[in-house]
């Protein structure tokens, strides 16, 4: 497919890198939120070990959560390096760039998008 003339793919690529950066930091950075929490009562009570175990879910979530946009993000980049890019990976048509502009790794135009959701 040829490139598209309507949307700035260098400056799309460039969000969608740093923004996979941004993301591996904070991956680093959350990996201890989501260590064991220890069992011992003496030093912290039930309260707040609770409080610990739901903040441990919760960081899991939003790891969980930052995989899949990077994974999302790893499949965008796939798309520019094959031509793919901006191309509804369904039907095949362009993706508006202004649906490209808000979420560079939408990889359905939004008719596509819609049918999938009810169905």
């Amino acid at each position: 497919m040829d490139e598209r003339a309507d949307i700035d793919v260098a400056a799309l690529v460039a969000r969608l890198a740093e923004r996979r950066e941004e993301l591996l930091r904070l991956a680093s950075a959350g990996k201890q939120d989501q260590a064991p929490v220890e069992l011992d009562q003496s030093r912290i009570g039930r309260l707040s070990r609770m409080d610990a175990l739901q903040g441990q879910e919760m960081a899991k979530e939003i790891s969980r959560r930052r995989t899949l946009e990077v994974s999302r993000i790893d499949a965008a980049l796939s798309r520019v390096e094959e031509g793919e890019f901006g191309y509804c990976l369904r039907c095949g048509k362009p993706i508006a760039a202004k649906r490209l502009d808000l979420d560079p790794t939408v990889p359905n135009c939004i008719d596509c998008a819609q049918q999938r959701e009810r169905h």
